[in-house]
């Protein structure tokens, strides 16, 4: 019999809604190599393929939910469907890929096909082009199955593409009678199947309240409300200004950088890593963001971050993306006014995870096989769905990518910014991912929650100067 999903898989479709798809994307920039022809690129992608089947894949479900759905090859799988071309009017500017980001990212994936869609967006100016690419995280478990990017891309550009996946036939999909023999065979073989059916019987009901909940509101939207804290036990803080109702719609925003400014300030403070930095960044720039909004900084303490970190046990070795990714809750001390104590409690906030494994340093996540960062986004995302009983403010992923030029054939990658999920009741997330030289930040907020999305990635580089300043001066003083 084909794979079944997991419960855990099961439930995270169950909960992805019109309101709050649950996909990951990614826009990444490209540099146009001269004689650049786009069909060059969806036949690179029809070729890496063969190293992701799950992307051929789509979710069966098993007549009368008495077993998990399974992963079936899609027999009319259409690649021209899941990777589509557009274009912005010449020459497009960073704010016209924003908003075609915002709009792709804010729609739900069909579910009747394999859960992923890419764009090749061109027309960029200063001689580039965007890839804006959604996964489902169902796809990607980080062992067996990883993100499309981490395949597709090479560290030399290579113009001879070998088709690895010319002789592709999708396998035969099992018959509904076989689906329910297998699903019975297993309820008697394992007296937890009939437990585990019942317990997805349930998440299915509590799914379909949740999306009735969105469509019809009022009570319903209660009942929805309800639901949807049932499923995912994740739920923003009472007081925290970053939750709210989500929209069907999102804003996204794009903000490099340069790695250099923070390895100088990481010589200012060599106990501090530079994931210590980049929180310290981001928790300087939501303290300016919300003084903006008039928020009361000055009364709240901080902002709960839920950063889920790669770690493993001291006898382990790192093999693969999903060796272990937990969640970890941390207070951002967006209350304290001097930048150099915000960086130390970030700093004590990052090692207190230390009892739940051995941190994975940043040069072995980046010397991973491919590409990892969508993969390892992804991974983050799961354990933000996982069944985290404290209430947070937010989502952050900080992914350490490789230092070296990557290519997609021969197109050159530039930057790469991840999209995060929004999760129920949460307003903003933020995903970041470094490569070669540069910090690329990804902020994604509810459209009508969140209008200001812009000035916040504004702030970001407010925070680095007053970070830079505060680290400046007190090594004077030494």
């Amino acid at each position: 019999m084909p794979e079944r999903l997991t419960d855990r898989e099961t439930s995270m479709l169950a909960v992805d809604t019109q309101h709050t798809p649950g996909h990951v994307g990614s826009i990444d920039i490209f540099r146009i190599p001269d004689g650049f022809d786009p069909q060059s690129l969806v036949e690179l992608i029809r070729s890496r393929l063969a190293f992701v089947p799950r992307y051929r894949m789509r979710v069966r479900n098993v007549p009368g939910g008495l077993a998990a759905p399974v992963w079936v090859d899609d027999e009319d799988f259409d690649l021209n469907y899941h990777v589509r071309r557009a274009a912005l009017p010449r020459p497009g500017s960073w704010q016209q890929l924003r908003e075609f980001a915002g709009r792709v990212e804010s729609r739900r994936l069909d579910r009747s096909r394999p859960l992923w869609e890419c764009y090749l967006v061109e027309g960029l100016a200063d001689n580039r082009f965007a890839v804006v690419s959604k996964t489902h995280p169902v796809l990607i478990d980080g062992v067996d199955a990883v993100d499309l990017a981490q395949v597709l891309l090479d560290t030399e550009p290579d113009p001879d593409e070998e088709d690895f996946g010319a002789d592709w036939e999708p396998a035969a999909e099992p018959r509904p009678v076989d689906l329910v023999l297998s699903g019975l065979q297993e309820g008697l073989a394992d007296s937890e199947a009939l437990v585990r059916t019942a317990q997805r019987t349930v998440t299915g009901a509590l799914g379909a309240m949740v999306a009735v909940g969105e469509a019809v509101g009022g009570v319903g939207g209660a009942f929805g409300d309800l639901a949807s804290l049932a499923l995912r036990r994740s739920r923003p803080r009472l007081d925290s200004p970053l939750a709210g109702p989500i929209s069907q719609h999102r804003r996204v925003a794009m903000e490099v950088i340069e790695l250099a400014r923070l390895k100088e300030l990481n010589a200012l403070a060599p106990h501090r890593t530079i994931n210590d930095l980049v929180l310290a960044v981001v928790t300087g720039a939501l303290r300016l963001w919300l003084a903006a909004r008039s928020e009361g900084v000055v009364q709240r303490p901080d902002l709960l971050a839920l950063v889920p970190m790669s770690v493993t046990d001291e006898s382990e070795e790192v093999l693969a993306p999903g060796t272990k990714v937990v969640g970890h809750l941390m207070a951002l001390p967006i209350g304290e006014p001097n930048p150099k104590i915000r960086l130390d409690q970030v700093a004590f906030g990052t090692h207190a995870h230390t009892d739940r494994g051995r941190a994975v340093d940043a040069r072995t996540l980046s010397d991973l096989a491919g590409f990892a960062p969508g993969t390892l986004h992804a991974l983050g995302v799961r354990v933000g769905g996982d069944l985290v009983r404290r209430p947070h403010d937010l989502l952050i992923t900080n992914v350490p990518g490789p230092q070296h030029t990557l290519y997609a054939g021969t197109a050159e990658l530039v930057a790469s910014f991840p999209v995060l999920p929004l999760e129920p009741g949460h307003q903003l997330a933020i995903g970041i991912t470094s490569y070669a030289g540069r910090v690329c930040f990804g902020l994604v907020g509810d459209r009508t929650g969140v209008a200001d999305l812009d000035l916040l990635a504004e702030c970001l580089h407010s925070a680095l100067a007053e970070l830079e300043a505060a680290l400046g001066s007190a090594d004077a003083e030494q």
